[in-house]
């Protein structure tokens, strides 16, 4: 009979391993709603170990939060090829599977979970919407400050998808597909109606096949 032997991790293992232990039950429940214990079970080890690792929940919150702000600002990144349409369609797909697959841990973070409060949590937060903001930016080829207009659609647009997710987290209604392809025609009228009223606009959009 083979008797199986436990490895000890080390102390960056534990804590990634924990991580994603975090961020595993975050996204089934609200961060709010997962106890250390739960955590700790999860994991294989005890509770006084969490905080071996982590001084607190709110620690290991932010840990984990700021992984999967990695994992989100990341998912904007998109070559720069073919129709500007089709890129950002790819970026929709990619942004909706992470919401799918965290949805009540993208849904508290967004509207204030138990991390509310922490200058370190709203700065991850606000470097995701920063980090979309430069990848959409850069498909129009700028070199220069972007024209105050093409600041504010892509600004507005990001603001969109962030509220209009966190609403079709509250039933799915509306089929996913049909959702991001809505979304990028969102993107199309913003910049056409801002161009109406921008020649410096009208001439970017001259230049990018949507």
């Amino acid at each position: 009979m083979t008797t199986g032997v436990r490895r000890r991790m080390g102390v960056e293992e534990r804590r990634q391993q924990l991580i994603g232990v975090a961020l595993e039950l975050f996204s089934q429940r609200s961060p709010d709603e997962v106890s250390i214990d739960e955590i700790a079970a999860a994991a294989g080890i005890s509770r006084p170990l969490v905080y071996h690792y982590f001084p607190g929940k709110l620690s290991l919150y932010e840990a984990a939060l700021k992984r999967a702000a990695e994992d989100l600002a990341g998912r904007f990144v998109e070559p720069h090829e073919g129709p500007l349409g089709a890129r950002l369609l790819r970026v929709m797909r990619r942004f909706f599977d992470f919401v799918d697959d965290h949805g009540p841990g993208f849904s508290a973070l967004m509207r204030g979970g138990p991390a509310v409060g922490s200058s370190r949590t709203n700065a991850l937060i606000d470097g995701v919407r920063q980090a979309a903001y430069v990848q959409i930016l850069s498909h129009f080829d700028i070199t220069t400050p972007p024209p105050a207009r093409l600041e504010l659609v892509v600004r507005s647009w990001i603001s969109l998808v962030e509220s209009t997710a966190l609403i079709w987290l509250e039933g799915r209604r509306i089929p996913r597909e049909e959702l991001e392809a809505q979304l990028v025609q969102d993107f199309a009228a913003l910049t056409t109606v801002s161009a109406a009223y921008d020649e410096e606009m009208a001439a970017i959009l001259r230049r990018l096949s949507f």
